[in-house]
């Protein structure tokens, strides 16, 4: 990660992005906000019952962040698979990916390379290493990444498309990540991104640019959905541990992304496979010896809002 002091945390994309922006209490709520959340909370308690709560992925199916410096040596990366992207490949063709590198566990297997002296950044999806070199099945590459939204488009390197990007919703996988930088200060100074089951099909909402949702039931939220905990509640009568507090927290100042479609309902914490670490776990870690599905056990699931939403149909 780039270097970052207490007054000014380093935080991804550009400051007016909409992972950076604060909520304004005033923010006007989606006209089927109530039925969907209601809807929401029906799964949440669904996948407490069947022992599957939500939780904060930190090594599978999350996301390892490679901070490399200018010099590092760069590697071609091979796009494989249905899709094919001559643009893609071109910005695949030398990224300075450090060889003892290694994705996240789980099928997705994401990976980003960020280069703070560039500005550029490389994320992948399904990324594997053989004795003829690197592959990915698919994902993006961003260059101005401090200016850039946070959502691949046409704008963010030459020849790229909305359909770019590691995730099924061309949000970019750095942006609502819990960083470990997050966690030392006890501060999330953005918004928040999050995986759920039954994702809307056929169906996204802005910033999205497109989705993988299976469901056909209209009170699924659509990947793009920005929820956000109610601006009025007060968070001190509920005692959560500081983890889950400092994602209220954001999730009430900044709110949380419906990022992609996961097999439960989950955060993400930057995989810590890169330093060699393990600061989750044990007695002083940030999740203080408890599973971080205990951690969120009280999170006040019952007052999140579904603000307004910009949707729009895959073609």
């Amino acid at each position: 990660m780039a270097e970052a002091t207490a007054a000014q945390p380093f935080r991804f994309f550009s400051p007016t992005s909409f992972w950076n922006k604060r909520l304004s209490s005033e923010a006007p709520l989606d006209p089927d906000s109530a039925r969907i959340m209601d809807a929401f909370q029906a799964e949440i308690a669904r996948e407490k019952r069947e022992g599957t709560p939500p939780t904060i992925n930190t090594r599978r199916w999350s996301v390892p962040i490679y901070t490399v410096p200018g010099d590092q040596p760069t590697v071609r990366v091979e796009h494989e698979g249905a899709g094919s992207s001559p643009s893609l490949q071109q910005a695949w063709r030398a990224v300075p990916l450090p060889p003892g590198a290694h994705p996240a566990a789980g099928s997705d297997r994401h990976l980003v390379v960020w280069q703070p002296s560039s500005d550029k950044l490389w994320e992948f999806w399904r990324l594997r290493h053989d004795e003829e070199g690197w592959h990915a099945r698919w994902g993006g590459a961003m260059e101005h990444v401090s200016s850039n939204p946070g959502v691949y488009g046409p704008e963010a390197w030459p020849g790229a498309t909305s359909h770019w990007g590691a995730t099924a919703s061309s949000l970019a996988l750095a942006g609502g990540l819990i960083t470990l930088e997050d966690f030392a200060a006890g501060e999330i100074d953005h918004a928040l991104a999050i995986g759920i089951p039954d994702v809307r099909a056929k169906e996204y909402s802005l910033p999205a640019q497109r989705t993988d949702g299976p469901s056909t039931d209209p009170l699924s939220l659509p990947e793009g959905a920005h929820l956000r905990l109610d601006p009025n509640l007060d968070l001190g009568p509920l005692h959560l541990p500081p983890a889950a507090l400092m994602i209220a927290k954001a999730a009430r100042r900044y709110g949380i992304f419906v990022r992609s479609l996961g097999g439960h309902v989950v955060f993400f914490g930057q995989d810590p496979v890169p330093t060699g670490t393990g600061p989750y776990m044990g007695a002083n870690g940030f999740f203080e010896a408890t599973e971080p599905s205990q951690l969120l056990a009280n999170f006040p699931w019952e007052h999140l809002q579904l603000l307004k939403m910009n949707l729009r149909r895959e073609q």
